[in-house]
């Protein structure tokens, strides 16, 4: 069964990035997210880095954690749920 937290994480990319031809529900778990599928190039990794500080309240702040953390989705949410404060967190 697929993670909630991956699921409104993908809501997130597309909602964010305005992605036309593609349902989060297409986005896999573990594809990644940069140079994969989605092709989101660093305008759009910029672009969602703003977004997770502002919603979650967490930074990243080195390109190493940047590369980790948007490995795929699975690896956005692990990074998400161990920088976050908890009540950021979505159930």
């Amino acid at each position: 069964m697929s993670d909630p937290f991956c699921g409104h994480l993908k809501n997130l990319i597309v909602d964010t990035l305005k992605l036309e031809d593609i349902t989060p529900s297409e986005i896999p778990d573990d594809e990644p997210l940069v140079g994969g599928g989605l092709s989101l190039d660093s305008i759009d990794t910029l672009e969602l880095v703003v977004k997770l500080e502002k919603e979650y309240g967490i930074k990243i702040s080195s390109s190493e954690e940047s590369r980790a953390a948007f490995a795929s989705v699975s690896a956005l949410a692990t990074y998400i749920r161990a920088h976050a404060p908890p009540d950021k967190i979505p159930a």
